[in-house]
């Protein structure tokens, strides 16, 4: 009787243990279910967030402070010095050294500008003196053969030549002026740039003044050639004028036209 009654009241506790289990086991998948739905809640508002405009700026400040720049000004009369972010570059040194880089490079530009303009306005100054000098000289071999008419006309074609020539001579002498204001501001940029440690740049600079100063000094030298022709050219017509006029009587000089007897 008593093992009977033991029987049943370890039964009673297995059921009792087994009700109890069930109810944990249910209690943990509810549990889980709810996590599970925290979760998915979580994931659709990072989506959300992720796709807004406010996140996406958010997610790109890394790198816009990575490679944003900083202004530094030493007062405000002078123009701020950009550089990019580095610990190791915001000495004094460096900023000025960055700076007559920066100095160098623009004065480079303006002396390619006025190089090529002033080497255009030469080349083009030595075409209009050879010009004037071949219709000079085709003028003086044609002297006592042509009627006044054509010569004359001739005349015309000369004096529209000689406007052109002191034209292109003004022109020169315009972008000649431009060019030393250019030759003298990169002397100054490479002194600066050698100053502050920038070698590099005082020697590229260097060697654009040598290379700017070389190409002016061959047109010059073109256009002073073609200026001793036409001084020649004309030497030669004021000679060949004086021969015509021995060889005629004084009363045919009325028939020459004025502009024969002038000298340029």
């Amino acid at each position: 009787m008593q093992a009977f009654r033991n029987c049943g009241l370890c039964a009673s506790g297995n059921l009792l243990k087994g009700r109890t289990d069930f109810l944990i086991a249910r209690r943990n998948m509810a549990v889980m279910r709810l996590s599970a739905a925290c979760v998915q809640l979580l994931k659709d508002k990072a989506n959300v967030f992720c796709r807004s405009s406010v996140h996406q700026r958010l997610l790109r400040l890394p790198e816009v402070a990575r490679s944003n720049t900083v202004a530094f000004s030493v007062s405000s009369s002078l123009c701020a010095v950009p550089f990019t972010q580095q610990v190791e570059n915001l000495s004094h040194e460096s900023l000025i050294r960055r700076a007559s880089c920066l100095v160098t490079d623009s004065a480079n530009t303006y002396l390619s500008q006025t190089t090529l303009a002033l080497v255009d306005a030469l080349t083009q100054y030595a075409k209009a003196l050879h010009t004037l000098i071949a219709l000079q000289k085709r003028y003086i071999t044609s002297i006592g053969k042509l009627t006044p008419a054509e010569e004359d006309s001739i005349w015309q074609v000369i004096i529209g030549q000689r406007v052109e020539v002191s034209d292109r001579l003004e022109e020169c002498r315009r972008f000649e002026s431009n060019w030393m204001n250019a030759i003298n501001i990169c002397e100054l940029s490479a002194e600066a740039a050698y100053n502050s440690g920038a070698e590099h740049a005082c020697t590229a600079t260097k060697t654009n003044l040598q290379v700017a100063q070389c190409k002016v000094e061959e047109l010059r030298t073109i256009s002073k050639e073609a200026e001793k022709k036409l001084a020649e050219t004309k030497a030669e017509e004021i000679q060949r004028m004086a021969e015509y006029a021995s060889s005629i009587d004084i009363n045919d000089l009325e028939d020459i036209p004025e502009a024969y007897l002038r000298e340029d």
